[in-house]
């Protein structure tokens, strides 16, 4: 007999686990871009959260784009302060894995930025990318501006309609205003520039939009 696996549902604050005061520490230095990874960051740059299921493959898009400063990846939109990766795993602590992306406005658009976010994952499945399955891999866009908010939902509309056409189902995309974003534990930051021939979902499922 086959059971069919319980869908994840997302934990209500009051159930999240505790988590802890102190913060995670990272490296000081970006492993490919040299710059900090952590603020302050300069004044002229922007920064905006992503969630695209494992954020190993997700961040190397991003540090590989001219006109990033700095990538991170951690933890975001859920309860837990400063949670593990053990404790995110168990689905607990409310977040989603996640890539902080620092970005200099006058080199690369937010617009692009998206768009590279969009085509590498599949942001139509629910709580999942691949075989990862849980609320910790759901697809997520966290602004930090009334201007962000606006682009993001133009960036959605856009993609929601080309996804109808190639016949896909509904975004799903977690769509909110950043909280606080949680470094991950420093072994994640870089991953796969750490470990080249470590596995991710990330180039397995992504989706190519035809013009």
């Amino acid at each position: 007999m086959f059971f069919k696996r319980p869908e994840p549902i997302m934990i209500s604050a009051a159930d999240a686990l505790p988590g802890r005061e102190q913060a995670i520490p990272v490296a000081d230095a970006h492993l490919v871009l040299g710059t900090p990874m952590t603020p302050p960051f300069p004044d002229h740059l922007d920064s905006v959260v992503l969630g695209m299921g494992c954020f190993w493959g997700a961040e190397r898009f991003f540090w590989k784009t001219e006109g990033v400063y700095t990538t991170a990846v951690g933890y975001a939109g859920g309860y837990t302060p400063n949670p593990t990766y053990e404790e995110t795993c168990t689905g607990l602590t409310g977040h989603t894995e996640a890539v902080l992306v620092v970005f200099d406005p006058a080199v690369v658009s937010l617009e692009t930025l998206l768009g590279i976010f969009w085509e590498n994952h599949d942001p139509t499945t629910l709580n999942r990318q691949g075989n990862d399955v849980g609320t910790q891999y759901r697809s997520a866009i966290y602004w930090n501006s009334p201007e962000q908010e606006a682009v993001a939902i133009a960036s959605r509309d856009q993609y929601a309609a080309r996804l109808a056409g190639a016949g896909f189902g509904e975004i799903s995309t977690e769509m909110a205003a950043a909280g606080e974003f949680f470094y991950a534990e420093d072994y994640h930051q870089q991953y796969l520039e750490k470990n080249p021939n470590g596995y991710c979902n990330h180039g397995f499922c992504q989706i190519s939009y035809a013009d």
